[in-house]
């Protein structure tokens, strides 16, 4: 048998030992590249840096951070209250009953005010936005229909929610509004305490004691005669502002092109403190009165 040449292993050894030589210098070529030039410092700096580390009366001036360190962004957790709502809106065909702009009416004060405290009459589709726009406060909804709260808990159980009987119905509206005129619906006191009939003396203590900064009526129902009406919704509203210590609240009522929130909302909401209206929703700002003692009751 013929052995094979010498001249096929040198060959092999020189193409590796070529190949070895190759991959070090790509090696060293990505080291060289990947490494920052560094400026050197400047004269002015030098000296500078002499003079700060020379002199014992300034404070020394902490070196900022260097540029080859990489820059590793925070992270801000999405508050629970956004995540839920953002997971509910997505999944589901439900829309809120508020267009886009009436939407912003109040969402723009809720963005400078929030988190804050949030009474809204009424629990709709819409709830859970309210909540999560007020994120970090407290946003509590009171609704007349416990069949309804029910539902609602069932499906967003972290909705803070009361019950609510109301004892006066749309066809009642003229009655009351003439009786509103008298001495005693304008007195500013808690309204579990005013001789008013319009004052709404039943909900939740804890309602009373708050010192409301937005206060939303949507409800209750208000739209057929036998239905409960917004008056005394409306008219508490307002007496709530008006008895608060010191500052104001802003008050919104939805579906103002309807007669009773329309009429009801300019008399005891008051013309004068009205901010904006868009669409069906009107904004007002109330005062309070007890901080300026002689206020009239719609001055």
């Amino acid at each position: 048998m013929r052995s094979k040449p010498q001249c096929g292993i040198n060959l092999k050894l020189i193409v590796l030992f070529c190949s070895f030589l190759l991959l070090f210098t790509i090696l060293i070529l990505r080291s060289n590249l990947s490494s920052p030039l560094k400026t050197p410092p400047s004269s002015s700096t030098t000296i500078s840096e002499t003079h700060l580390s020379n002199s014992s009366d300034q404070p020394q001036v902490p070196k900022c951070p260097s540029l080859e360190v990489p820059f590793i962004p925070t992270c801000t957790k999405t508050p629970p209250s956004l995540a839920n709502a953002l997971i509910h809106y997505a999944t589901t065909n439900i829309t809120p009953q508020q267009t886009f702009k009436e939407i912003s009416v109040s969402a723009r004060i809720l963005a400078k005010k929030a988190p804050c405290n949030f009474l809204v009459f009424g629990l709709g589709l819409d709830s859970l936005m309210w909540a999560a726009l007020n994120h970090g406060g407290r946003t509590v909804f009171l609704e007349e229909d416990q069949s309804w709260i029910d539902q609602i808990k069932e499906r967003l159980p972290n909705l803070e929610s009361y019950h609510v009987v109301y004892d006066t119905k749309v066809h009642e509206a003229e009655k009351l509004f003439e009786h509103g005129s008298k001495e005693e619906c304008k007195t500013v006191s808690d309204p579990r305490f005013s001789k008013c009939p319009l004052a709404l003396k039943n909900l939740p203590g804890d309602v009373y004691d708050m010192e409301w900064d937005l206060i939303m009526v949507d409800a209750p129902t208000g739209y057929f005669d036998g239905a409960p009406g917004r008056m005394s919704a409306i008219y508490t509203a307002g007496l709530m502002g008006r008895n608060r210590e010191e500052g104001e609240t802003d008050v919104f009522v939805h579906d103002v092109d309807r007669v009773v929130e329309d009429k009801f909302s300019k008399a005891f909401l008051f013309e004068g403190y009205l901010r904006e209206q868009e669409g069906r929703i009107r904004h007002f700002t109330i005062p309070s009165h007890r901080a300026r003692l002689g206020r009239t009751f719609c001055p």
